[in-house]
């Protein structure tokens, strides 16, 4: 069975909505686009589609941008935050390897 994303994830709503919905401008959201903060999905005809994720994503950036953060600065702490939970995944799998091989049950 294929992983169906929640509503949160799923890719659906336009750049105009997405642009009333932050009070961002079209022009901000693509400059974000550019410096890969944000990454939405392109339609056949190739219409840039958002998820509330996403909108959620943009609201951040918006404030941080707001506080004097650089964009550079928000994407190396994105890339770090993915680091950080790449690491915790990782050793979370390992160790449901080690349970599973000696027979740990968890409480």
């Amino acid at each position: 069975m294929a992983d169906i994303p929640s509503y949160k994830q799923r890719k659906v709503i336009t750049i105009g909505v997405v642009s009333e919905l932050t009070g961002l401008s079209e022009r901000q959201i693509r400059y974000y686009e550019e410096r890969k903060l944000i990454f939405p999905e392109r339609a056949p005809k190739g219409n840039r589609k958002y998820s509330f994720a996403d909108v959620e994503q943009l609201i951040d950036i918006a404030n941080k941008r707001e506080e004097g953060v650089q964009t550079y600065e928000i994407r190396q702490d994105m890339l770090r935050a993915e680091r950080k939970k790449e690491k915790r995944m990782r050793r979370d799998l390992l160790r449901g390897e080690i349970n599973a091989r000696f027979g740990i049950q968890k409480e």
